[in-house]
């Protein structure tokens, strides 16, 4: 039997993120732990969030008419430890900040989709513990819906220990899964109906693959698009894969996945594995994004290009005394072709980062998260990929400074994003 949560009081603030260790004793605030269960957000309207409404009513940008957002994934507390250097073997070191909040794939990209305009719907689980609780508020803070949360009476909810390197700018992440784990039995088939109604795309991060299976399924046959972030592989990506529409993914996955020799080739292989794929992008860091887009016109018959070759030339054409995200793109449909793996007509862009002064540059956790949520934007504002590319390169660059995957996270009236969107 499923129980849901249906809403969490809008005025608590992120802030209840105060304690140290997972516990499932300890308070966020007094305003939800005291006699309260997994029912503790009934009857709160999801219109009554003041923060989003303050964020947008001020603002003259157009939002997109359809702009429903499904997400099945996970979302959890990060523990965010800052440190000089990263420890040795068996070393004893201190931590020069911490930092605790929500995170996770899926809570990251629809927290930051909710903060740009659209509407986020997220399907997924936690216990009903302090942890738990404090991930239901934070995310209600930012306008995620989460009425389709699937809530246990007992178990303990995720969390994330992240270690960041103050010296390499880089963090190293010690999950622990929720318990028990989501099942497809846990929700509801007029659950699942409500989210998808109205839904504009789904995305999955492939965390809670049996589920999502169910959800994209039911996507595919209402013929809403599909997104996933393969961001490596793991159990049931192959089955989201079939279902999907567009897909993001790391520099590590498409080589690893298809066996190309390389990325461009890799890319070209995806296509032709995957034949209702629209696009792929390969987010790459600081190195920008390579996306390959497939034509819609299957009857064309146009000149025919070696894939890496035609991706070198890109990245010729790059300015590098840039600071600010671009993107150059083939100026038309041409035959991408990958030697020993085949051709796809279509066309190969090339987005690059942000540059980020080194003082300004504070943490990447979540990076890739902002880059999906920002996407998910753009599919639903139906951005070329000219204009997407560097919008969601910005998106990602803004949220590296600040310390964890949400804080720098901007807002749709955020000057470094409101040019992308006018």
């Amino acid at each position: 039997m499923m129980m849901s949560i249906t809403t969490v009081p809008r005025h608590l603030s992120s802030s209840s993120f105060l304690f140290p260790f997972p516990s499932s004793s300890l308070n966020f605030s007094n305003s939800i732990s005291k006699g309260r269960d997994c029912n503790f957000r009934k009857n709160m309207s999801s219109s009554s969030h003041p923060i989003q409404a303050s964020s947008t009513s001020s603002s003259s940008l157009p939002l997109p008419q359809d702009r429903i957002v499904v997400g099945v994934g996970g979302t959890v507390v990060d523990y965010l430890a800052t440190v000089d250097a990263f420890p040795n073997p068996d070393d004893k070191i201190r931590s020069t900040s911490l930092k605790v909040q929500g995170g996770g794939n899926a809570g990251n990209a629809l927290t930051c989709a909710a903060r740009l305009g659209l509407n986020s719907r997220l399907i997924s689980k936690l216990a009903n513990d302090a942890q738990g609780r404090g991930i239901l508020e934070e995310l209600e803070a930012d306008g995620v819906d989460t009425s389709r949360l699937v809530v246990s009476k007992d178990g303990n909810s995720p969390f994330t220990y992240i270690i960041v390197d103050n010296k390499t700018k880089t963090r190293t992440c010690i999950h622990t899964p929720g318990y028990p784990p989501m099942v497809p039995d846990d929700m509801t088939r007029s659950s699942l109906m409500s989210a998808l109604d109205g839904a504009r795309i789904v995305y999955s991060d492939v965390r809670l693959h049996e589920t999502a299976l169910v959800v994209a399924q039911e996507a595919s046959r209402r013929n809403i698009p599909i997104l996933v972030d393969a961001e490596k592989k793991r159990d049931g990506l192959d089955e989201l894969l079939n279902f999907a529409d567009y897909v993001v993914c790391t520099a590590k996955f498409p080589q690893a996945w298809t066996e190309a020799p390389s990325i461009p080739s890799a890319l070209v292989s995806m296509l032709m594995r995957l034949p209702n794929l629209k696009f792929v992008i390969v987010t790459l860091g600081d190195d920008g994004c390579v996306m390959l887009e497939r034509s819609p016109d299957g009857s064309l018959q146009p000149e025919e290009v070696d894939v890496d070759s035609s991706l070198q030339l890109l990245k010729q054409r790059v300015d590098g005394s840039s600071t600010i995200p671009t993107c150059i793109s083939s100026k038309s449909v041409v035959r991408l072709s990958a030697k020993g793996i085949g051709a796809v007509n279509g066309r190969l862009l090339v987005g690059t980062a942000e540059k980020i002064p080194p003082s300004e540059l504070i943490d990447t956790t979540g990076a890739g998260d902002a880059f999906i949520g920002a996407t998910l934007y753009a599919i639903c504002a139906g951005m070329p990929p000219e204009k997407m590319l560097p919008f969601a390169s910005q998106v990602a660059g803004a949220s590296c400074r600040a310390l964890g995957a949400r804080t720098g996270l901007p807002w749709r009236t955020d000057p470094c994003i409101t040019p992308h969107l006018l």
